[in-house]
C-alpha cells in the first residue's frame, strides 16, 4: 500500500516576505499615530471653537443688554406682539431698547409717523386721540434717564405732549405713551411697556 501524496500548503507557494525595515517601520508607525490624532485631535477642536463661540456670544449679549441707550432698528416682531406696541407702517426714527430682571421686563420703543399711523397705533392700543391728556409726561424720569428721552427744552413748547397710560392685568402688559405733536405733520411716539414676569 503506497502512501498518499502530501498536500503541499497554498503558503509554500508564496514567495516569503522580506524583513521590513527600519525606515518602513518608522513610516508606518508614523502613519498610524497621525490616523489616531486626527481621530481625536479634529473632534476636540471642534468642541473648542463651538466653546470659544458659545462665550463669545455669551460676551456679546451681556454687553448689549448691559448697555443704555436705545438702539436704532425696528423691535422685532415677538416683541412687538409680547409687548403689545405695534410700531405702524410708515414710520422713521424707530428705534428700541429692552431690558429684563427677575421682576419686570420693559421694552422702550420710540417712532415717528403720519397721523393716519398715529390714529391706527392708537387703535391697536385700544384708544384714540381723545384719550390723550394735554401735558401728560406719563414716562417716569427713571425711563428718561435710561433711554436719553427729553419732554423739554429747544424745540418743545408746553401744548406739544400729550399722553396716556393704558393699564391691563398682569400678565399683560402697561404702557406708558408719551405722542409729541411739535411736528404738526408727523408726530413722535414714545412708549414704555412693561410686562410682570
Amino acid at each position: 500500500m503506497t502512501a498518499a501524496p502530501a498536500h503541499r500548503s497554498a503558503s509554500s507557494d508564496e514567495p516569503p516576505r522580506p524583513p521590513e525595515t527600519r525606515g518602513h517601520v518608522i513610516r508606518r508607525r508614523a502613519i498610524t499615530l497621525l490616523i489616531i490624532g486626527l481621530l481625536i485631535g479634529v473632534p476636540a477642536g471642534y468642541l473648542v471653537i463651538s466653546a470659544n463661540q458659545s462665550r463669545d456670544s455669551g460676551k456679546d449679549k451681556e454687553a448689549k443688554y448691559s448697555a443704555t441707550g436705545l438702539t436704532e432698528a425696528w423691535p422685532s416682531k415677538v416683541q412687538q406682539r409680547l409687548y403689545q406696541v405695534p410700531v405702524p407702517h410708515p414710520s422713521n426714527k424707530v428705534a428700541y431698547y429692552e431690558t429684563n430682571n427677575w421682576r419686570t421686563s420693559r421694552l422702550y420703543v420710540q417712532f415717528q409717523t403720519t397721523h393716519e399711523g398715529l390714529d391706527a397705533f392708537l387703535a391697536e392700543l385700544g384708544h384714540s386721540r381723545s384719550d390723550l391728556e394735554k401735558d401728560a409726561i406719563t414716562i417716569s424720569e427713571r425711563d428718561r434717564s435710561i433711554t436719553g428721552w427729553k419732554f423739554s427744552g429747544p424745540g418743545s413748547r408746553p401744548g406739544d405732549y400729550y399722553g396716556f397710560i393704558r393699564k391691563q392685568k398682569a400678565p399683560q402688559p402697561t404702557q406708558d405713551v408719551v405722542v409729541n405733536t411739535g411736528n404738526a405733520i408727523y408726530p413722535m411716539v414714545y412708549v414704555v411697556s412693561r410686562t410682570v414676569p
